[in-house]
């Protein structure tokens, strides 16, 4: 079992360390999209601190990419993505306090949808 995951973090670490920017950002995408799934899950099983893990790793991703954002370059596609973040790091804070799947959920479809942008690129 030990071997096993150490085969998988070896893997992952070897992925993260031979992929291009954009497939880091997907990644970055995949782990919110994971942890906002996870938080969900914790919820309806009643697990509030996994919930509350889940949504301050979202929460960390979401920071992880608006802090890669160069405006001035990025243009009107930057800031745009910039208050989206914002947005959500807003709703996730909410969705922690509340602990509300329904924001929870709105939150992941959007992540979703923004990763799936990214991959088409």
């Amino acid at each position: 079992m030990m071997q096993q995951r150490n085969a998988q973090n070896i893997y992952k670490q070897n992925q993260i360390l031979n992929a291009s920017p954009k497939k880091l950002v997907v990644l970055l995408y995949d782990g919110c999209i994971k942890n906002l799934k996870l938080a969900e899950i914790s919820i309806a099983e009643k697990k509030l601190d996994q919930a509350n893990t889940g949504l301050i790793k979202a929460q960390d991703i979401i920071a992880e990419l608006a802090s890669t954002l160069n405006l001035e370059q990025g243009g009107q596609v930057g800031q745009d993505l910039n208050d989206i973040y914002e947005y959500l790091m807003i709703q996730l804070i909410e969705a922690n306090r509340t602990k509300d799947t329904a924001i929870i959920q709105k939150s992941r479809e959007m992540m979703e949808e923004l990763r799936d942008a990214w991959a088409e690129i």
